[in-house]
């Protein structure tokens, strides 16, 4: 549970994303939380509710609204996972994402940047107003400053992977080795952003026109802890919902019901324009801004507090 000191921390990290999508033309969304088709994910086990599902992230419904014809949107909700919990996942937790037509996965990596600083800057400190804007984490210093490492997925399976990339394809041993070897390199000295994932990882995301073995995914790593995930967004209905069917074979494989097929958003997805798109863990986030340890310690209640 957080004290008062630390709610008022948390509410000045709402505050200032806020303030940071408002000056940059964003305008903030909400849209419904309860669904009767979530996005089709293996790795990840929606709530089910009355027959309905929470939601595990607002994307779709995000991504409809760009296809009404919004250009740039911005939202902080809840979301629910079946089954997560650790020193870094609770099964409810918070969620900001934002969406951008006419942009692709490397304008999400500079707005990453530009976020980041703001939020060094009103959040306060002598470094972020007197020197080169940073984060103290576990006594360490990361340093913020522009341009941020880039790393592809294939360079950083090469560098730190005890197998091979396509090796740990073969064996479905990805998450894995990430977790294990590589992670805890990322973001060490400064952010870093993983990019180019193997296109089978790519779930909604666009694949690159001149590889399409990579799909234009990054996330962003500080102090080995992943804090945002984002792509260029797909939009090509018939290969969505080809990715959709495998993910509902991969799910029923797990011993698991899949939801029905998301209809109305594969309608929808034939008017998105180019776009781009990404999801940052708000209590990651705080985490990391309030250096703790723990995502307990970064939220107002736990669920073992309930």
């Amino acid at each position: 549970m957080l004290r008062p000191d630390g709610l008022k921390k948390r509410d000045a990290v709402l505050r200032a994303l806020r303030q940071f999508f408002h000056s940059q033309g964003y305008l903030e969304v909400e849209t419904p939380i309860r669904l009767p088709a979530p996005a089709p994910e293996a790795h990840i086990e929606p709530v089910r509710t009355d027959g309905w599902f929470l939601q595990t992230s607002p994307e779709l419904c995000m991504k409809r609204l760009l296809a009404a014809g919004c250009d740039k949107i911005f939202q902080i909700c809840r979301c629910w996972r079946r089954g997560e919990r650790g020193s870094r996942h609770l099964p409810e937790f918070t969620m900001l994402e934002w969406y951008r037509t006419h942009s692709d996965y490397r304008d999400l990596m500079a707005d990453c940047e530009e976020l980041f600083l703001h939020l060094a800057a009103a959040l306060g400190g002598e470094r972020a107003v007197g020197g080169p804007p940073a984060l103290t984490v576990d006594g360490r210093v990361i340093s913020l400053t522009r341009p941020w490492e880039r790393i592809t997925v294939a360079e950083a399976f090469h560098r730190w992977g005890q197998v091979s990339l396509r090796t740990a394809l073969a064996d479905n041993l990805f998450e894995e080795v990430l977790c294990r070897d590589i992670e805890p390199h990322l973001g060490q000295a400064g952010p870093a952003l993983l990019y180019d994932y193997p296109a089978a990882l790519g779930a909604l995301a666009r694949l690159k026109a001149d590889d399409p073995q990579v799909a234009e995914r990054f996330e962003l790593y500080i102090n080995g802890i992943e804090i945002a995930n984002g792509f260029s967004e797909l939009t090509e209905p018939v290969a969505q919902r080809r990715r959709f069917v495998a993910e509902m074979e991969t799910v029923r494989s797990l011993g698991r019901q899949p939801g029905p097929m998301p209809e109305p958003f594969l309608a929808d997805l034939a008017r998105l324009p180019p776009a781009a798109g990404i999801a940052l863990g708000v209590d990651r986030l705080v985490m990391l801004l309030l250096d703790v340890r723990t995502i307990d310690e970064a939220v107002s209640f736990t669920p073992e507090e309930l």
